[in-house]
């Protein structure tokens, strides 16, 4: 576990457990995780930071999903198709992570996040439950769709980056296989588990984990992802939008401010 300061570690914890409940709710928990680790941990390398991102995660997500399978219709099949696909994807994305700087993914994040800002502002309408409309068809060509592009391709760039890989499964669970948001978001964790496992144990193999930090953590996002689940179930997400685009434009800032402050 790297040398860092109680009130750090305390930090690092309340980002776990908001991140586990933005991750539930709507998606994109490491919007937030990643870019704490990022700070509170500002000379560690980039791929101890990854590693350390998805061991605390996977603990929150699959919280979460256990929440979501209990209480909301999900297509467990098509779930674990695309979930396989994910981990494969993962798990090549996180060996292409182990070559990556800092000074690399700050950027990197930063585009990702003011992508997200973008989406979600002329979106208002996102994380609304969608009722009383007619599903489309689960056909042959929308399930290979998306074990492709949302099962291989997100999972790929979960793997390699990861920040808002749960808001973009949503949206492509949505849009590849016409389902409403709480069904695309209740899918989207059971294939965010395979992504984070497949990508964790890229990592574990590579020794690029602190294991003790994040068990610590893990606590907190497990915490968070449960709540947000239940929040999500009974409430929608329409409520987290103002609190994720302030998180966003913040930590955009902050690290614009570290990479060329």
């Amino acid at each position: 576990m790297p040398e860092i300061s109680l009130t750090t570690l305390v930090l690092l914890c309340l980002a776990a457990l908001l991140a586990g409940w933005i991750d539930a709710v709507v998606g994109g928990g490491g919007l937030l995780l990643l870019p704490a680790l990022l700070l509170g941990l500002p000379h560690a390398p980039a791929a101890q930071i990854l590693g350390t991102n998805k061991a605390v995660a996977i603990v929150g997500t699959t919280g979460a999903a256990v929440t979501y399978v209990r209480k909301a219709p999900v297509r467990v099949g098509t779930a674990v198709r695309i979930g396989l696909a994910a981990l494969a994807g993962s798990m090549t994305g996180a060996f292409f992570a182990a070559g990556i700087s800092s000074d690399v993914l700050r950027p990197v994040i930063m585009v990702v996040l003011l992508g997200v800002a973008a989406f979600v502002m002329l979106r208002p309408s996102f994380g609304a439950r969608a009722e009383g409309e007619e599903r489309a068809p689960l056909t042959r060509a929308r399930i290979v769709t998306a074990i492709v592009v949302v099962g291989g391709g997100i999972g790929f760039y979960d793997g390699l980056f990861g920040p808002g890989t749960g808001t973009f499964l949503v949206l492509a669970l949505t849009a590849v296989l016409h389902l409403d948001l709480v069904t695309a978001s209740a899918t989207a964790k059971i294939v965010n588990v395979c992504t984070n496992a497949g990508a964790l144990a890229m990592f574990a193999y590579q020794g690029t984990v602190y294991w003790q930090l994040a068990a610590v953590m893990a606590v907190f996002n497990l915490v968070g992802g449960t709540v947000g689940a239940r929040m999500a179930l009974s409430r929608g997400a329409g409520f987290v939008r103002g609190v994720l685009l302030v998180v966003v434009f913040s930590l955009v800032a902050k690290l614009a401010f570290d990479q060329w402050g």
